[in-house]
């Protein structure tokens, strides 16, 4: 097997493990309502799109979420051992948060905020014709 193909497999095997379910889970229960959200693979795990552009991705240790931020900064400086980047996020809106340490309600606020965030104007006025309005 080469290095590409075990790659591929470790992460199928982490997302199979049962805390990353349950990570997952809450992801999809916490984004369902969302108007035009699409579930598919982005990088061999589980990617959320506003119609066509990606708002968050399970990371391939199944622990941790990379969700789209204008305000990470504020969220790193409050709890940086839950919300923080890598070298490779350094130039991107992208912020990593460890789903161990994070909140329930801090997750599904900053879900719904990148959703918001990448989501058309069409699809925001869906999500504020069914009676909810924006996060922030």
């Amino acid at each position: 097997m080469n290095n590409r193909h075990q790659w591929r497999h470790n992460v199928s095997l982490k997302l199979q493990e049962v805390d990353t379910v349950v990570y997952l889970e809450f992801i999809r229960k916490a984004v369902q309502n969302l108007p035009g959200v699409v579930e598919k693979p982005s990088y061999s795990t589980p990617g959320f799109f506003a119609g066509k552009k990606l708002f968050a991705r399970l990371k391939e240790d199944g622990e941790t979420v990379v969700v789209q931020t204008y305000e990470r900064e504020k969220w790193m400086e409050a709890d940086p051992e839950t919300f923080f980047i890598t070298d490779h996020y350094l130039n991107y809106d992208y912020m990593l948060i460890s789903l161990k340490r994070v909140s329930p309600d801090d997750l599904t606020k900053l879900l719904t905020i990148a959703w918001c965030n990448r989501a058309t104007n069409k699809l925001i006025k869906e999500y504020e014709d069914i009676g909810y309005t924006k996060p922030f």
